[in-house]
């Protein structure tokens, strides 16, 4: 069965998507810690994060930054936090997460409820700012 990640991919469920390119995919998180909370996947569904052949490990890892750096253009934060849990959607993925402090990227804590309007503004600003 394929997770909702591969139905984002596919489009078969809406997403607010940040950047894509022929093997990645980046959209923001609809139940974010921070504003501009993004997630960057592989296209290509693998549940465990360290499965991933190298190559697409790395590709991973540069595509998310090239993501990253546009979070910290549009979103005022001290840094980007980068967390890979991956229990909660069985399909490798990466947390990209504006922070100021240590807290905003405890999982713990209750999460931010944008609206659709909210989450699409920052799709928009995010978007223009990454430079594939």
């Amino acid at each position: 069965m394929a997770s909702i990640f591969s139905k984002i991919i596919s489009r078969e469920i809406p997403a607010h998507i940040v950047a894509e390119d022929d093997n990645y995919l980046a959209f923001l998180d609809i139940n974010p810690l921070m504003d501009g909370h993004c997630l960057a996947i592989p296209k290509q569904e693998v549940d465990y994060i360290y499965d991933l052949d190298d190559e697409t490990l790395a590709g991973l890892h540069l595509f998310a930054k090239k993501v990253a750096l546009g979070i910290q253009q549009v979103i005022p934060c001290e840094r980007i936090g980068v967390s890979v849990i991956g229990l909660e959607v069985p399909h490798a993925h990466v947390h990209l997460i504006p922070m100021t402090a240590m807290e905003d990227v405890n999982f713990s804590r209750p999460k931010l409820k944008p609206t659709q309007s909210e989450l699409s503004d920052v799709a928009d600003k995010i978007k223009a700012a990454i430079r594939l």
